[in-house]
Protein backbone atom coordinates (compact mmCIF):
# COMPACT_ATOMS: atom_id res chain seq x y z
CA UNK A 1 0.00 0.00 0.00
CA UNK A 2 1.72 3.62 -1.22
CA UNK A 3 1.47 5.76 1.99
CA UNK A 4 0.92 9.23 2.05
CA UNK A 5 2.90 12.18 3.63
CA UNK A 6 0.29 12.42 6.30
CA UNK A 7 -0.20 8.42 6.68
CA UNK A 8 3.71 8.32 7.54
CA UNK A 9 3.27 11.56 10.05
CA UNK A 10 1.00 9.33 11.95
CA UNK A 11 2.91 6.53 12.32
CA UNK A 12 6.33 8.38 13.58
CA UNK A 13 3.98 9.91 15.78
CA UNK A 14 2.53 6.95 17.72
CA UNK A 15 6.16 5.46 17.29
CA UNK A 16 8.08 8.30 18.55
CA UNK A 17 5.18 8.51 21.50
CA UNK A 18 5.61 5.16 22.57
CA UNK A 19 9.53 5.32 22.10
CA UNK A 20 9.22 8.12 25.23
CA UNK A 21 6.89 5.89 26.73
CA UNK A 22 9.43 3.16 26.97
CA UNK A 23 11.82 5.31 28.37
CA UNK A 24 9.50 6.48 30.96
CA UNK A 25 9.31 2.90 32.34
CA UNK A 26 13.38 2.82 32.27
CA UNK A 27 13.61 5.67 34.66
CA UNK A 28 10.81 3.85 37.14
CA UNK A 29 13.25 0.75 36.43
CA UNK A 30 16.06 2.68 38.00
CA UNK A 31 13.87 4.04 41.12
CA UNK A 32 13.86 0.51 41.92
CA UNK A 33 17.94 -0.30 42.20
CA UNK A 34 18.87 -0.67 45.31
CA UNK A 35 20.16 3.08 47.09
CA UNK A 36 18.75 4.91 44.20
CA UNK A 37 18.16 8.37 44.80
CA UNK A 38 14.38 8.24 43.95
CA UNK A 39 13.53 12.05 44.32
CA UNK A 40 16.42 13.21 41.85
CA UNK A 41 14.66 10.72 39.03
CA UNK A 42 11.46 12.42 39.76
CA UNK A 43 12.56 15.62 37.73
CA UNK A 44 13.84 13.22 34.11
CA UNK A 45 10.26 11.34 34.49
CA UNK A 46 8.11 14.17 34.92
CA UNK A 47 10.06 15.74 31.45
CA UNK A 48 9.30 12.97 29.85
CA UNK A 49 5.73 12.55 30.81
CA UNK A 50 5.47 16.19 29.33
CA UNK A 51 6.89 15.40 26.37
CA UNK A 52 4.45 12.83 25.94
CA UNK A 53 1.89 15.28 26.53
CA UNK A 54 3.39 16.87 23.61
CA UNK A 55 3.07 14.02 21.19
CA UNK A 56 -0.62 13.20 22.64
CA UNK A 57 -1.54 17.25 21.20
CA UNK A 58 0.05 17.13 18.13
CA UNK A 59 -1.87 13.96 17.17
CA UNK A 60 -5.04 15.25 18.19
CA UNK A 61 -4.22 18.58 16.69
CA UNK A 62 -3.30 17.00 13.16
CA UNK A 63 -6.60 14.82 13.64
CA UNK A 64 -8.18 18.17 14.18
CA UNK A 65 -6.86 19.95 11.59
CA UNK A 66 -9.03 17.74 9.13
CA UNK A 67 -5.78 15.72 7.51
CA UNK A 68 -6.44 12.31 6.04
CA UNK A 69 -5.80 9.73 8.75
CA UNK A 70 -4.37 6.52 7.98
CA UNK A 71 -7.30 4.80 10.29
CA UNK A 72 -10.13 5.63 11.93
CA UNK A 73 -10.45 9.30 13.66
CA UNK A 74 -11.41 7.45 16.90
CA UNK A 75 -8.90 5.16 17.24
CA UNK A 76 -6.03 7.53 16.51
CA UNK A 77 -7.73 9.40 19.59
CA UNK A 78 -8.13 6.54 21.83
CA UNK A 79 -4.72 5.14 20.83
CA UNK A 80 -3.32 8.23 21.84
CA UNK A 81 -4.86 8.50 24.68
CA UNK A 82 -4.28 5.18 25.97
CA UNK A 83 -0.37 5.36 25.44
CA UNK A 84 -0.87 9.11 27.54
CA UNK A 85 -2.59 7.29 30.13
CA UNK A 86 0.16 4.48 30.59
CA UNK A 87 2.41 7.06 31.02
CA UNK A 88 0.73 9.40 33.47
CA UNK A 89 0.86 6.00 35.87
CA UNK A 90 4.22 5.78 35.59
CA UNK A 91 5.10 8.99 36.70
CA UNK A 92 2.36 8.86 39.39
CA UNK A 93 3.72 5.82 40.60
CA UNK A 94 7.35 7.12 41.13
CA UNK A 95 5.29 10.09 42.69
CA UNK A 96 3.91 8.38 45.25
CA UNK A 97 7.16 6.69 46.67
CA UNK A 98 8.98 9.51 46.98
CA UNK A 99 6.41 11.78 48.62
CA UNK A 100 4.77 8.48 50.54
CA UNK A 101 8.98 8.45 51.43
CA UNK A 102 8.63 4.97 51.09
CA UNK A 103 11.65 2.81 51.47
CA UNK A 104 11.71 -0.70 51.31
CA UNK A 105 9.08 -2.06 48.69
CA UNK A 106 7.91 -5.40 48.59
CA UNK A 107 9.41 -7.76 46.62
CA UNK A 108 6.41 -8.53 43.91
CA UNK A 109 6.62 -4.44 42.95
CA UNK A 110 10.17 -5.26 41.08
CA UNK A 111 8.46 -8.00 39.40
CA UNK A 112 5.36 -5.89 38.25
CA UNK A 113 7.68 -3.44 37.24
CA UNK A 114 9.52 -5.82 35.25
CA UNK A 115 6.44 -6.63 33.24
CA UNK A 116 5.80 -2.93 32.39
CA UNK A 117 9.37 -2.58 31.09
CA UNK A 118 8.77 -5.82 28.87
CA UNK A 119 5.15 -4.27 27.90
CA UNK A 120 6.98 -1.03 27.03
CA UNK A 121 9.90 -2.28 24.90
CA UNK A 122 7.08 -4.35 23.28
CA UNK A 123 4.87 -1.33 22.50
CA UNK A 124 7.72 0.30 21.38
CA UNK A 125 8.20 -2.37 18.61
CA UNK A 126 4.75 -2.30 17.84
CA UNK A 127 4.15 1.03 16.91
CA UNK A 128 6.14 1.70 13.73
CA UNK A 129 4.40 -1.54 12.36
CA UNK A 130 0.78 -0.24 12.70
CA UNK A 131 0.51 0.35 9.09
CA UNK A 132 0.42 -3.34 8.67
CA UNK A 133 -1.32 -4.34 12.31
CA UNK A 134 -2.64 -7.34 10.92
CA UNK A 135 0.59 -8.40 11.56
CA UNK A 136 1.17 -8.11 15.44
CA UNK A 137 -1.17 -10.88 16.44
CA UNK A 138 1.75 -11.89 18.68
CA UNK A 139 2.38 -8.48 20.22
CA UNK A 140 -1.05 -8.35 21.51
CA UNK A 141 -1.26 -12.26 22.59
CA UNK A 142 2.05 -11.37 24.61
CA UNK A 143 0.89 -8.03 26.07
CA UNK A 144 -2.08 -10.30 27.16
CA UNK A 145 -0.19 -12.43 29.19
CA UNK A 146 1.79 -9.91 30.70
CA UNK A 147 -0.97 -8.24 31.68
CA UNK A 148 -3.01 -12.07 33.24
CA UNK A 149 1.24 -12.69 34.70
CA UNK A 150 1.00 -8.80 36.86
CA UNK A 151 -2.49 -9.60 37.95
CA UNK A 152 -1.19 -13.05 40.13
CA UNK A 153 1.61 -10.20 41.16
CA UNK A 154 -0.89 -7.99 42.37
CA UNK A 155 -3.01 -10.50 44.32
CA UNK A 156 -0.53 -11.79 46.04
CA UNK A 157 0.76 -8.40 47.16
CA UNK A 158 -2.11 -7.08 48.22
CA UNK A 159 -2.41 -10.82 50.36
CA UNK A 160 1.23 -9.57 51.67
CA UNK A 161 0.56 -5.78 52.10
CA UNK A 162 -2.96 -7.07 54.42
CA UNK A 163 -1.08 -9.86 55.89
CA UNK A 164 0.02 -7.90 59.15
CA UNK A 165 3.33 -7.34 58.47
CA UNK A 166 3.14 -3.42 57.82
CA UNK A 167 1.58 -1.10 60.03
CA UNK A 168 -1.97 0.62 58.28
CA UNK A 169 -0.60 3.77 57.34
CA UNK A 170 2.43 1.84 55.30
CA UNK A 171 -0.81 -0.45 54.24
CA UNK A 172 -2.41 2.41 52.61
CA UNK A 173 0.59 4.17 51.27
CA UNK A 174 2.05 0.60 49.46
CA UNK A 175 -1.63 0.25 48.17
CA UNK A 176 -1.53 3.06 46.62
CA UNK A 177 1.40 2.64 44.65
CA UNK A 178 0.68 -1.13 43.70
CA UNK A 179 -2.53 -0.07 42.85
CA UNK A 180 -0.82 2.56 39.96
CA UNK A 181 1.34 0.13 38.73
CA UNK A 182 -1.27 -2.48 38.18
CA UNK A 183 -3.15 0.40 36.40
CA UNK A 184 -0.55 1.08 34.31
CA UNK A 185 -0.24 -2.73 33.28
CA UNK A 186 -3.89 -2.65 32.64
CA UNK A 187 -2.85 0.47 30.46
CA UNK A 188 -0.97 -1.56 28.24
CA UNK A 189 -3.61 -4.16 27.59
CA UNK A 190 -5.83 -1.52 26.28
CA UNK A 191 -3.02 -0.29 23.98
CA UNK A 192 -2.73 -3.69 22.75
CA UNK A 193 -6.75 -4.38 22.69
CA UNK A 194 -6.71 -1.17 20.34
CA UNK A 195 -4.09 -2.21 17.95
CA UNK A 196 -6.09 -5.13 17.87
CA UNK A 197 -9.36 -3.86 17.09
CA UNK A 198 -7.73 -1.38 14.26
CA UNK A 199 -6.11 -4.98 12.47
CA UNK A 200 -9.43 -6.18 12.51
CA UNK A 201 -10.97 -3.10 10.79
CA UNK A 202 -7.76 -3.28 8.25
CA UNK A 203 -8.94 -7.07 7.34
Amino acid sequence: MRLSPADIVFYDLFTASAQNLRDGVRVLSEALVPDADRAALVPTLKDIEHTGDEHTHDIVRRVNSGVRTPFHRDDIYRLAGALDDVLDDVEAALDLMVLYRIKDLPNGVASMVDVLDRAAELTAEAMPRLRTAGELTKYWIEINRLENEADQTYRRLLARIFSGEYDALTVHKLKDVIETLESAVDGFETVANIVEQIALKQS
